[in-house]
């Protein structure tokens, strides 16, 4: 899942009720990786701890645990955002 903040942000991400453990990444609006971080579940109704990133970032993705580095989330990955593979197509075949 891509989060985009539409501006810089420091806000922080939990697990309450998620199933799953998950791995976050962070990037900054120049598309720069800004930090990753594993995150487990918590299913308490209460304390579940907030992941942060060191620094702001506007862009987050989050996978499955561990699946990062398959996806070429690794240090120096940068993103980019948009483009014409994000634009809908409007043609139709027929």
């Amino acid at each position: 899942m891509l989060f985009d903040f539409g501006q810089d942000t420091t806000a922080g991400f939990w697990m309450k009720d998620t199933l799953l453990p998950l791995s976050i990444a962070h990037f900054a609006t120049s598309g720069e990786l800004v930090s990753v971080t594993d995150m487990e579940p918590c299913l308490a109704s209460a304390a579940c701890p907030s992941y942060t990133a060191p620094r702001p970032f506007r862009f987050a993705i989050e996978v499955p645990k561990g699946t990062l580095e398959s996806l070429g989330i690794v240090p120096g990955a940068r993103i980019s955002i948009g483009g014409s593979a994000c634009t809908p197509s409007t043609t139709r075949a027929g």
